[in-house]
């Protein structure tokens, strides 16, 4: 059985940082893309970050220069770096994987159970 456990969230000031870590377990032949959506109270969900298994990564311009994805492949581990926090930033991240089960499978696509980042003023 296949799970995403989200963990590093918590209450931080404005101008502080937290780091944001998903990890995949169970088993899976290969891990396509890791993601990180959040959604603040009375707003829709939205993509804040991804990385593709190649490397390759994308943001939203509202975190460019703030928050940083990373992946270790060996641990099938996602993780977000997010610096100079605002208040804004203040929502429920969700942790989103795209991965096979097995050589040939469809993708599969997974999301973590959030965890609440607040940020003070």
């Amino acid at each position: 059985q296949v799970q995403l456990v989200e963990s590093g969230g918590g209450l931080v000031q404005a101008g502080g940082s937290l780091r944001l870590s998903c990890a995949v377990s169970g088993s899976i032949f290969s891990l396509n893309l890791m993601a990180w959506y959040r959604q603040a109270p009375g707003k829709q969900r939205e993509s804040v970050a991804a990385m593709a298994s190649g490397g390759g990564t994308n943001y939203a311009d509202s975190v460019k220069g703030r928050f940083t994805i990373s992946r270790d492949n060996a641990k099938n581990t996602a993780y977000l770096q997010m610096n100079s926090l605002k208040p804004e930033d203040t929502a429920v991240y969700y942790c989103n994987a795209l991965f096979s089960i097995s050589y040939g499978a469809p993708i599969s696509d997974y999301w973590g159970q959030g965890t609440q980042v607040t940020v003070s003023s």
